[in-house]
């Protein structure tokens, strides 16, 4: 029988994030094929999205389901192929691999990912114990603020009906202690927060709070609301939680009385994403009035159709409640949300010495290759520049030379071996002023990746201190004869997770997954 163990997953989550050797893993509905990065056919490198392997392999469709991951290890010439809606991609070599067949149905998670299993009216039954906390819908990973339309456009009578409608949702979203949090905000002159995340965490005290709240009117200064709640609401001693998605459901009667473009940037730079539910939308006469007809488009976090949401009037609104729900559970479509895969510079700093040799060297830069690739490299999301040292330093590319993930791992296969000495000392002060200075004042966090093969004719110390004053994380890995003292005095605190080495360069390639999983650890361990 199945064991109640499965995990549910989100679209993205790929082969080298699960940790055991076989894992019941459910996937949820509606994944975006063109977003999956799949590798090989039947044997898929562990860089590939499971959810994406699964239905690439017929295991399941794009309805979801259960799927037993079996871990494999690494091989070479994983094949491209077209299969069910998903184009594999080729990859020369990686370090592990894993295999999808169909799991067993549970039907207790049946509900994962397509509607939520906690949502259920309560029995007739008093539970014993009224204070026991309920754990909420768990697959559903969302911190929310919910911002109410209070102005005098929208009046007291659509306003219990829109703070219905909000009861409604917050009932089905499954709240609990490790289900979504949510908390209230009334735009109307001037923002006030009702409640924050932290609460409550049941869901009948949430509409208990909800039927409190009163009716504030004045103008519907939207936008001033929207700002102030990106800013203010989702502080760590207010409830926000690391790593869970935050989001602003913006209800609107009508218009704004002011500018939303603004703050819908405030609220992308604060990785908050925004979603915009507008009721009654203005008559043509109306329209006239509007500052900015497209309103709509400039402050949700895409748009791309998935953040707006309309609905005709507040009457009839219940078949609304269900679709909305789905949108703000659906963790992986949150696309504003900074992850460590989107909001990361990753500096590699690469040993051109004349000791590492052509072939060793094309090995290093595979390395590279692999671990940029797991990255969302963007305009707007992470970003990669690699410099190479001798005696002196080649900035081979910076951050802003390129924002695409092609781009970026054809500048590394076309990087040139320059051969020579070795100053890693000062190719760590040239690449802090240099590569990071440009970018320190930016969203994004700093890394820096060393690679050498050997013993630095200057001093390492110092440098490496100095380029963590600065704000930078330091990985450092050594192959062959690279002191391990060095390596130590180079990496940033803890030491030993920020140190590797491995005696041949062949060797690199089984460090990748775990030199991006300590980035996202530092990642997640530095928010807030």
């Amino acid at each position: 029988s199945f064991s109640l163990a499965s995990t549910a997953i989100t679209c993205f989550t790929r082969g080298l994030d699960l940790r055991k050797q076989t894992e019941d893993v459910l996937c949820p509905a509606n994944c975006p094929l063109w977003q999956f990065y799949v590798f090989g056919d039947g044997v898929y490198a562990s860089l590939s999205s499971v959810c994406g392997a699964a239905i690439h392999r017929g295991v399941i469709t794009n309805a979801g389901g259960a799927v037993r991951v079996q871990t494999l290890p690494g091989q070479e010439n994983y094949p491209a192929v077209n299969a069910n809606g998903i184009q594999s991609q080729v990859l020369s070599r990686w370090a592990s691999s894993f295999s999808v067949t169909p799991g067993t149905n549970n039907p207790a998670l049946e509900a994962v990912g397509r509607s939520v299993s906690t949502a259920r009216p309560a029995t007739g039954k008093r539970p014993k114990k009224p204070l026991e906390k309920k754990a909420g819908n768990k697959d559903c990973k969302a911190d929310i603020a919910f911002l109410i339309d209070g102005s005098y456009n929208i009046g007291q009578r659509r306003f219990n009906l829109q703070k219905n409608f909000v009861g409604k949702v917050a009932v089905m979203l499954g709240i609990g202690t490790e289900g979504p949090h949510v908390g209230v905000v009334q735009a109307s002159e001037h923002p006030k927060i009702e409640f924050y995340l932290k609460n409550f965490t049941a869901a009948k005290e949430v509409l208990f709070a909800i039927k409190e709240l009163g009716f504030r009117g004045g103008n519907s200064n939207t936008g001033k609301a929207l700002k102030h709640t990106a800013q203010k609401f989702f502080s760590m001693e207010n409830g926000a939680r690391k790593g869970i998605p935050k989001i602003i459901v913006v209800f609107l009667d009508g218009w704004p009385s002011d500018d939303l473009e603004e703050a819908g940037i405030v609220a992308r730079e604060f990785g908050v994403n925004v979603f915009i539910v507008s009721v009654a939308k203005p008559t043509t006469e109306e329209l006239g009035m509007v500052q900015d007809i497209g309103f709509i488009d400039k402050a949700v976090c895409r748009n791309n159709g998935f953040f707006s949401y309309q609905m005709p009037s507040w009457f009839g609104t219940t078949k609304y409640v269900k679709p909305l729900v789905q949108k703000l559970c659906s963790h992986e479509q949150m696309l504003c949300s900074k992850t460590c895969y989107n909001s990361v510079n990753i500096g590699f700093l690469i040993d051109g010495s004349s000791s590492v040799g052509e072939s060793n060297f094309r090995l290093m830069l595979e390395f590279i290759s692999n671990v940029a690739k797991a990255f969302e490299i963007s305009d707007i999301g992470s970003k990669i520049a690699t410099v190479q040292f001798t005696y002196d330093q080649r900035t081979e590319f910076s951050f802003t030379d390129y924002t695409t993930k092609e781009k970026v791992l054809s500048a590394i296969r076309n990087i040139r071996y320059m051969s020579g000495g070795t100053a890693t000392g000062d190719a760590i002060s040239f690449t802090t002023r240099n590569v990071f200075g440009p970018v320190k004042d930016g969203a994004n966090k700093n890394f820096l990746i060393i690679l050498t093969d050997g013993q630095s004719y200057d001093d390492v110390r110092g440098p490496a201190v100095a380029a963590q004053k600065a704000g930078i994380t330091v990985f450092s890995v050594g192959v062959a004869w690279a002191p391990l003292d060095d390596l130590k005095d180079m990496a940033s605190e803890p030491r030993e997770s920020h140190t590797f080495f491995t005696r041949e360069f062949t060797g690199l390639e089984q460090m990748v997954p775990d030199v991006i999983r300590g980035i996202c650890k530092d990642f997640l361990d530095s928010k807030q």
